[in-house]
């Protein structure tokens, strides 16, 4: 039997939500993560830790509330996985210390990278409301328009420029630079790893910008400026890993709008389509320049390794890794650029492998091997997910949302390094909230369908 709403209920089921808790933590280490790296650089490179530990007890803090308030009990079979995982991870970890392949500081980092931010984004997609969710998406978008000028500025400038260098290091030497003279963009990060990640994780929420509803031409204005902006930040980057991932992501939006639109909507798919391939041909030619020196990244990388084998490297590991991996694994946390500072003062290099499976197998063991095969898994039942919900909305976004979270989960140095880490946190929490508010209600004008 269906209820009938009277105009006061219709009142406030269509009035906004306010932000809740929630959604103020979750924004919280989402700015602190994107901008820790801006201070660092020119401001001053002190408050590099104090700021990693207010977004830690932001993420704990989320956490505690999301249980405290009851949310995480609401889904038992994603809190009870994680709660064995947890034990798992916790015991063997302690097996680990008692066997002396560890330390006491080691294993608590260990348990950072392994768990704390994992409950921090199922915490997030349990406890946020819908208003959360699209400011959350509308703030990332911001954060692209502001990053884009950053970019371009970067990239224009020499090596040697305040605006490239740090604070306390003018070593023109350190800039990594894709051909003479013009450097690898990093925006508000301190490297260009953290740039490309977030290039990556803007990607899908991007183009749910420009899927989403748009009851005034403010609205396209913007969808469109934050489009543009993508596309500047990622032909600027110098990044191949920016470039084909996001490269990706376009193509499956294309292809996505025109397979999950309802009939009678493909004809405007069809047009957004072409809109979308004219901005991008009118900006490779008016940004020639930046085209040209991207063209020839790639070109000095094919000559300088073999692309399937790096490939290889990413997703698998590196050929050493299977060489040198035992049962028992050098203690959870051991491969983080964060143990490796605490260790020997330096966070330079990874201390067991450069890959991300490379990290988890070698600082685990057989914990590892475990830890990778439930990433495939939750991997797999994400993506199938993911598609049987673009089907029932008509519309790629959860899609193109979890094979950001795939490529995010398996291939981002998110165990060892600290911006990566936040930032897998952050699109895997997007992930899981796309499940909760399927219809990408963004942008105000009518009441959200429950």
């Amino acid at each position: 039997m269906s209820a009938v709403l009277s105009p006061t209920q219709q009142r406030a089921a269509s009035r906004p939500q306010a932000l809740s808790r929630a959604g103020q933590l979750f924004l919280v280490v989402f700015i602190l993560v994107v901008y820790e790296g801006a201070v660092r650089k020119w401001v001053t490179s002190a408050a590099s830790l104090p700021l990693i530990g207010l977004r830690d007890l932001c993420a704990a803090w989320l956490v505690f509330y999301a249980w405290k308030r009851g949310y995480l009990r609401q889904n038992m079979r994603i809190t009870s996985a994680m709660f064995a995982w947890s034990l798992l991870v916790v015991g063997w970890g302690l097996f680990q210390l008692a066997a002396g392949q560890s330390s006491l500081i080691i294993f608590l980092i260990g348990l950072r990278f392994w768990l704390l931010y994992t409950w921090f984004a199922i915490a997030a997609a349990a406890s946020m409301n819908e208003t959360d969710y699209r400011t959350a998406v509308l703030t990332a978008g911001w954060m692209m328009l502001f990053m884009a000028p950053l970019v371009v500025l970067q990239h224009y400038s020499p090596p040697g420029a305040w605006i490239n260098v740090q604070l306390d290091n003018d070593d023109e030497e350190g800039i990594y630079t894709v051909v003479a003279g013009v450097v690898r963009t990093t925006g508000t990060f301190s490297f260009t790893a953290g740039y490309s990640t977030f290039m990556g994780l803007v990607a899908p929420l991007v183009f749910g910008l420009l899927l989403a509803r748009k009851p005034r031409s403010k609205h396209t204005l913007f969808a469109t400026a934050v489009f543009v902006a993508l596309l500047v930040g990622v032909l600027m980057s110098g990044s191949r890993t920016a470039v084909i991932s996001s490269g990706m992501m376009f193509l499956v939006y294309l292809l996505g709008r025109m397979l999950f639109s309802r009939m009678q909507q493909k004809p405007a798919a069809a047009v957004g389509v072409v809109v979308a391939l004219l901005l991008v041909g009118v900006f490779m030619i008016f940004f020639r320049d930046a085209l040209d020196v991207t063209q020839t990244r790639f070109e000095q990388a094919s000559e300088s390794e073999d692309f399937w084998a790096r490939v290889q490297t990413i997703l698998v590991g590196e050929p050493h890794v299977f060489e040198t991996l035992n049962w028992l694994g050098a203690g959870v946390g051991y491969g983080s650029n964060l143990a490796n500072f605490v260790r020997t003062g330096s966070s330079e290099y990874f201390a067991l492998a450069e890959s991300e499976g490379g990290r988890i197998l070698l600082e685990g063991g057989l914990l590892g091997l475990l830890y990778v095969g439930l990433k495939l898994l939750v991997i797999a039942i994400g993506v199938v997910k993911s598609i049987w919900l673009s089907r029932k909305t008509h519309s790629p976004f959860p899609l193109l949302v979890w094979l950001t979270a795939a490529l995010a989960i398996m291939t981002w140095p998110s165990s060892g390094q600290l911006t990566a880490h936040g930032l897998l946190s952050i699109i895997f929490a997007f992930a899981l909230l796309v499940f909760r508010f399927p219809r990408l209600e963004l942008f105000p004008g009518r009441a959200s369908k429950t």
